[in-house]
């Protein structure tokens, strides 16, 4: 009988719950199969308990299943929870504690892989400073923050130039974002629907490196949605300021996070949506009717290729509907995303066929990482299994994927995202 390994079972517990696992999922993900005698949730929590010890090969199953290397179960102690940056996010936001967690081990998961990049950066000898990031602050003010990043994404004044549709528009302004040295990725989960994260726990994040910014943005949200994120996410890079969003809605008040949430809603709001698009208040607006309000502001996403929440916020911002008004158009835009999201899911179930795995990973990673993946890589300063880390696939997938962007990487950023 193969022997076990002597570690504080403390250990065991602080690696289930961060990785987001109740016992019983826990257990099934093992395969701590029942028998006659016990049940799978028994054999874990009496490994928990310290009343058996864990095998080596029981080890290293669970530190692969709870993310975490092999390592840390030989700790003595649990370590303090690691900082995730600014929490942005509303206090009032229901969030269960699982999934906090699997939020914990994303940022986690995508920091160690900016880490990463960094490193590749200075290997190509490309670790240069992005003079933008911490080049901003409040005291600037939302407009001249906007306009600075206007100015460096060279954004069109005519948004059609940029496409007809919102994910037209979302990919050129990814492409101009990367163009400047930003890392964009479309994250939502851990790499399986079981750990997805709705929009409702985070909508995005920003890690505010000076040599390899990058920006996450939650894939699960809506695709017109991304947009405001992206510039959302870029202004806090423009603040120098690390942290997790989530939506307009629901910013802290009387808070310096909300301070800093509702500056960084603004720029995204007047980046998208500049003060030109009406100059003055409309007569449909004047009614303080939701239909009239509503038809105003379908119109004016169509034009401008923006969200209708958007339209909606920087009315309210502006002063030019009310705040009742503004939280009865909100709450309608929400439950018809509800609505969409789950005709979307039960359609998608009766589809046979989609994406391949690989444009979706290329949507998702975007051509700025896959790219300095794939120079190192073929210079001999990067093996296959470290490429696997940084882009999040397995070993065997890492030449299927750059084989793919090498073949046409300029068609790849016009490729359909999921």
């Amino acid at each position: 009988m193969p022997q076990g390994e002597q570690i504080n079972p403390a250990i065991l517990v602080w690696a289930r719950e961060s990785a987001g696992l109740a016992v019983e999922d826990a257990a099934k993900r093992l395969a701590l199969g029942d028998s006659k005698s016990e049940s799978g949730e028994h054999k874990l929590l009496e490994l928990e308990r310290g009343a058996r010890l864990p095998t080596r090969t029981q080890l290293s199953r669970i530190a692969k299943t709870y993310r975490r290397p092999l390592l840390a179960f030989y700790m003595t102690t649990p370590p303090h929870k690691g900082p995730r940056g600014e929490d942005f996010r509303s206090t009032g936001a229901e969030v269960s504690p699982r999934d906090n967690a699997l939020l914990d081990a994303l940022l986690r998961d995508v920091k160690a892989r900016q880490e990463m990049v960094r490193g590749l950066l200075e290997d190509l000898d490309e670790a240069h400073l992005k003079r933008f990031v911490s080049s901003s602050s409040l005291a600037d003010g939302a407009e001249t923050v906007a306009q600075r990043i206007s100015t460096a994404l060279q954004l069109p004044t005519r948004r059609t130039d940029w496409g007809g549709t919102a994910d037209d528009f979302f990919k050129r302004l990814r492409t101009a974002t990367e163009e400047l040295g930003v890392f964009v990725l479309l994250v939502g989960d851990l790499g399986s629907h079981h750990s997805a994260l709705s929009e409702e726990v985070f909508r995005g994040f920003a890690l505010a490196d000076p040599v390899a910014p990058f920006i996450v943005i939650n894939d699960h949200d809506a695709r017109t949605a991304r947009s405001f994120t992206l510039i959302h996410e870029l202004a806090h890079i423009y603040l120098g300021q690390s942290g997790v969003s989530g939506s307009p809605e629901s910013v802290k008040e009387n808070s310096e996070e909300g301070r800093v949430e509702h500056f960084c809603n603004d720029v995204a709001g007047l980046v998208l949506l500049p003060k030109s698009f009406a100059l003055q208040r409309p007569v449909e607006l004047a009614r303080g009717d939701q239909v009239s309000a509503g038809r105003y502001i379908e119109e004016v996403a169509k034009h401008w290729i923006v969200s209708e929440p958007l339209v909606a916020f920087r009315l309210r911002r502006m002063g030019w509907i009310t705040a009742s008004l503004y939280r009865d158009l909100s709450s309608s835009y929400a439950a018809r995303w509800s609505s969409y999201k789950a005709n979307t899911k039960a359609a998608n179930q009766l589809k046979e066929g989609g994406p391949s795995y690989y444009v979706l990973k290329q949507s998702r990673l975007g051509a700025a990482l896959i790219d300095v993946v794939r120079r190192t890589l073929r210079e001999s300063r990067l093996t296959h299994t470290k490429a696997a880390k940084v882009l999040g696939v397995n070993p065997s997938s890492v030449e299927p994927l750059l084989r793919r962007y090498e073949k046409s990487p300029a068609s790849f950023a016009r490729e359909a995202v999921r």
